[in-house]
């Protein structure tokens, strides 16, 4: 995420600082086991009528320019949540979710958005984002555990946004990222990875896309 060149119009040392008010760190006995990042941005305004396509790092960019403008914002997006891997799967999750939601109404918004990185899809790299949503359990939630998260506290799913997240850099860097070698141009499946890694080994550049899906949880 990090190396997502937009992630530092909010991560960045000088912006950061402008959004502390959205941020949370998750604790269980004193100990700090996760994190929760959110940012405020202005919708159903001109240009803004509908969840952007461009997800994660378009809101980033949508609230950077409300920022510059002085343009109040009307809504709240989550950006991440992160566990330790011993703080998951005992209800830690739901709690920084809550925690997010609780922001949100805390600032007056009527909603809050997120575009969700289902927790299972990398293991399904190759299979669209538009049928993996579709996957669901006898119960008739989804198949993925966080989406199914999202949806059991009343998230509704909106729509995917098939270009969520643009991570950009050359051969040498994927390898320094991931500890993988790339020999050959092509598809690149990665691990943790969404979906897999568009490689030209001719060009020298590697380019991730990812797809998350947008979530609208109301307030």
């Amino acid at each position: 995420m990090r190396h997502d060149a937009t992630a530092q119009l909010y991560f960045g040392p000088s912006l950061f600082v402008d959004y502390l008010d959205y941020a949370f760190g998750g604790l269980v006995d004193g100990e700090v086991v996760g994190r929760a990042f959110s940012i405020p941005f202005a919708f159903n305004i001109e240009g803004r009528t509908e969840l952007p396509d461009g997800g994660w790092d378009q809101v980033i960019r949508w609230a950077h320019e409300d920022r510059i403008l002085g343009r109040t914002p009307t809504t709240m997006s989550a950006l991440e949540i992160a566990l330790l891997p011993q703080a998951r799967g005992i209800g830690n999750s739901l709690a920084m979710l809550d925690a997010l939601k609780a922001c949100a109404k805390k600032m007056r918004f009527a909603e809050m958005f997120a575009p969700v990185r289902p927790s299972q899809k990398h293991l399904l790299p190759r299979t669209p984002m538009c049928e993996y949503i579709t996957l669901k359990r006898a119960d008739g939630l989804p198949m993925d555990a966080w989406l199914r998260t999202h949806v059991g506290v009343g998230g509704r799913i909106v729509k995917i946004a098939p270009y969520s997240m643009t991570i950009v850099g050359t051969i040498a860097e994927w390898s320094q990222w991931t500890g993988a070698a790339f020999e050959s141009s092509g598809e690149a499946e990665v691990e943790g990875a969404l979906v897999p890694v568009l490689v030209s080994l001719e060009q020298n550049y590697g380019i991730y896309v990812e797809p998350n899906v947008w979530v609208r949880h109301p307030l």
